[in-house]
């Protein structure tokens, strides 16, 4: 740490930014956004949430305690300025607070302090990587570049309120533990070549910001499956594309679900899937492209064949065919075994609640329990109309009678009395009030499915009882809920194909959605078009470097442009930033 008294000059503050939120145009929408910062005259008060007169257009992703005021250096614009070509910047271009002459990101660590005027800070992380600077720049690419030159900038928390003004001194008053500089923070974070030491160096920094810190923790999870730790980490995809199996038998388990067996056409036994994976399946028309969808596998874990349990949806193209014209002896089409909502390994109790045809991953977890976690707490909790519509019901009472420790709780809406005895079920719903009541342990790690209003509900009423959010898994076969951070307006709309002509390029399938569409020469990107077309979509950088737009690619070939900072696992594409190069099929 520099004394104050001697040493290299000390820093100063050049300029004190602030801009509340405002509505921006931008590709057809409207943006809330605080990131148009202007430079201010005379003190300014640092609170513990902003600095008087700024604000936050999105709160998620922007402000709070731990990223009360952003910091740039004038010598980073002096730097942008080159690089781009530049003479029209000023303070507050890059949408900081502060902006500094000095305390560059190679120098400052996560956890220094410093004391500007009356307020004293600590350094909390770099720069959140988001779209938003790009558009106060008019750089689309600029979030890349932040984090490639390595010149993010970063947020401060305000330990003690102040005035502060341009001109002041800024002293450090604590050196931050661990020694961690911004930009070596930033690059652990966004960049290939993780150093496992360097990644547990981080969680020790107390004054690291908490979303941070658990991003740190999850790279590390993934280091550590990486090295051969079973159950910390996605699996690649056991085969690319789709493959050929052959139906084996088809056996109706109500009067609208079958359960279909698939097997591989040479007889070989199929890679092993993990309890709670789903398969892909792709039906080819003569009238349309072809339709894609996913089910989930019922059979047990390491079956030499697959399972799929499939309900006719009324009106569903494919699901009536799965369970009305397919025969033994038919081929399909078949992407490998893929997901993440599988059993984590622990010793608490386990609660696998489910409604509908929802029951069938919930279903290949309990063969999993009964294989390898019998002296767990089991808690099958499902819900169904009557004994007529509830599938599989005899292949999991016989499962959970093998448990020693086993809870089980069915639920029918609309059985008479006597069915209900005869069923040992309860009446009803399982509603938010049914699962209070039930008294189920705070500890576990619960895992739902069935329809999305019904997995809302519970995953709601779970968390009020005092379960831990982060103990509750999902699995929804909708399309995943969006993040488009500060886009506000109408949205909502089902989707459909794209407005305009027909693209000329490659076939790009939403699978979730049921849009299939040639990709457009105007496109940019296959985010832009999944946009065109209405399909949810989740993004924050849009430049390939946060990897929130992350989706499985089930079958197909992409190009990068501009190239990510760190490319995809295997099986997934990062859409803000691919193009097809052949005919792709997106888990969207």
């Amino acid at each position: 740490m520099t004394p104050e008294g001697g040493g290299p000059p000390a820093a100063t503050l050049r300029s004190v930014n602030v801009g509340l939120p405002q509505d921006v145009p931008w590709q057809g929408r409207t943006v809330r956004t605080a990131v148009w910062k202007h430079a201010v005259d005379g003190p300014r008060r640092a609170r513990r949430l902003n600095l008087d007169g700024d604000g936050q257009g999105d709160t998620a992703g922007h402000g709070g305690e731990q990223r009360a005021v952003m910091v740039y250096q004038l010598d980073s614009y002096r730097y942008w300025q080159r690089h781009l070509g530049r003479d029209d910047f000023q303070y507050g271009q890059f949408g900081e607070n502060l902006t500094v002459d000095g305390l560059p990101d190679d120098e400052v660590c996560i956890g220094d302090r410093y004391r500007i005027g009356d307020a004293e800070f600590e350094v909390t992380q770099p720069r959140v990587t988001c779209y938003r600077v790009g558009m106060r720049l008019g750089e689309p690419e600029m979030p890349a570049l932040l984090v490639g030159h390595h010149r993010p900038g970063f947020y401060m928390r305000v330990l003690r309120e102040g005035d502060i003004e341009a001109g002041d001194r800024i002293v450090k008053t604590r050196d931050g533990p661990e020694g961690l500089t911004v930009a070596d923070a930033d690059a652990l974070l966004y960049l290939p070549g993780r150093d496992p030491a360097e990644l547990r160096r981080a969680t020790r920094i107390p004054a690291l910001s908490p979303g941070w810190h658990d991003s740190f923790r999850e790279l590390l999870a993934a280091e550590d499956a990486d090295h051969g730790e079973a159950g910390t980490g996605p699996e690649q995809p056991a085969w690319a594309g789709f493959r050929t199996l052959r139906v084996s038998d088809v056996v109706p388990e109500t009067a609208t679900v079958s359960s279909i067996y698939l097997a591989a056409p040479d007889g070989t036994p199929l890679p092993a899937a993990r309890a709670g994976q789903y398969l892909t399946v792709r039906v080819c028309g003569t009238d349309r492209p072809a339709r894609v969808r996913s089910y989930s596998i019922s059979s047990a874990p390491g079956s030499a064949v697959y399972r799929i349990s499939v309900k006719h949806e009324p009106g569903g193209a494919v699901s009536g065919y799965l369970t009305g014209a397919v025969r033994p002896g038919d081929l399909l089409d078949v992407a490998a075994p893929r997901g993440e909502f599988v059993l984590r390994d622990g010793t608490g109790p386990m609660l696998l609640i489910s409604a509908g045809i929802g029951v069938t991953p919930e279903l290949a977890m309990l063969h999993e329990c009964v294989a390898r976690h019998r002296d767990r707490d089991v808690w099958w909790v499902h819900g169904a109309r009557g004994p007529r519509e509830h599938a599989l019901a005899d292949e999991a009472h016989a499962l959970l009678a093998t448990l020693p420790r086993v809870h089980e709780y069915v639920f029918w809406s609309r059985a008479t009395d006597a069915e209900r005895r005869s069923g040992h079920a309860l009446p009803g719903r399982l509603t938010k009030d049914a699962l209070a009541a039930l008294d189920v342990p705070t500890t576990a790690d619960a895992y739902l499915c069935g329809p999305a209003a019904f997995t809302s509900d519970v995953e709601d009423a779970l968390t009020a009882i005092g379960l831990d959010p982060a103990r509750v898994h999902t699995e929804l076969f909708t399309t995943r809920g969006s993040i488009t951070p500060g886009v506000v307006g109408p949205g909502g709309r089902p989707p459909h194909p794209p407005p305009g002509p027909p693209g000329t390029g490659p076939l790009v399938t939403f699978a979730r959605s049921d849009v299939a569409t040639a990709f457009p020469a105007a496109a940019r990107s296959v985010l832009e078009l999944a946009e065109s077309c209405d399909v949810p979509t989740r993004w924050s950088c849009r430049t390939g470097v946060c990897h929130t737009c992350a989706t499985p690619l089930l079958s197909g070939e992409v190009g990068y442009t501009p190239p990510p900072l760190e490319p995809p696992p295997d099986g997934e594409v990062l859409i803000c930033c691919a193009q097809p190069t052949s005919d792709v099929v997106l888990d969207m």
